[in-house]
């Protein structure tokens, strides 16, 4: 059975020779079995912390370039009357802790009756669609968008302090 083992470096060139299409909780986890698109089964076996991301390309065991496509799946869209609201909306997630999509306008969360509820208690216009959820990836995850000091992000340094925040260093 073909293996992925490992992400290609962002921004890296290859050509893809077949897409992975998988939902966003299986783009989180390391190791699980999956199909190709073209209806091959591999293994996925990723160094732990690596959250897939749609256009990731991955390296197959065999050499070949296989490219992992987001799925669309049931999410929340969430709209707001004002850009304040939203900002509240987005406020009262991030608390909880919750994965969220940030757009232009919108937010989008996975499905949950109790964050609904609470989002409408709000005031927020709810909307289940399909579509690729792509979340944000957190300040201090790998790849996180631009920063000044991008080896801090790296090793999970707080840019103010400059230590680690890993017990393992």
């Amino acid at each position: 059975m073909t293996m992925l083992t490992a992400k290609l470096a962002s921004g890296a060139q290859g050509e893809v020779q077949d897409q992975l299409l998988l939902v966003f909780e299986l783009r989180q986890k390391r190791l699980f079995f999956a199909a190709l698109v073209s209806g091959e089964e591999v293994a996925l076996k990723l160094p732990r912390g690596a959250t897939l991301r749609g256009g990731d390309l991955l390296l197959a065991s065999d050499g070949r370039v296989i490219e992992v496509i987001a799925a669309a799946e049931r999410v929340v869209h969430v709209e707001c009357s004002t850009p304040s609201e939203l900002a509240r909306v987005a406020y009262h997630l991030g608390n909880r802790h919750v994965p969220v999509q940030v757009g232009d306008g919108f937010l989008r969360i996975g499905e949950n009756h109790v964050l609904e509820e609470m989002l409408r208690g709000l005031g927020a216009e709810l909307t289940i669609i399909e579509a690729p959820f792509e979340p944000e990836s957190g300040a201090y995850a790998a790849g996180a968008h631009a920063q000044a000091d991008h080896s801090a992000i790296r090793s999970g340094r707080i840019h103010e302090f400059g230590g680690s925040q890993r017990s393992d260093e």
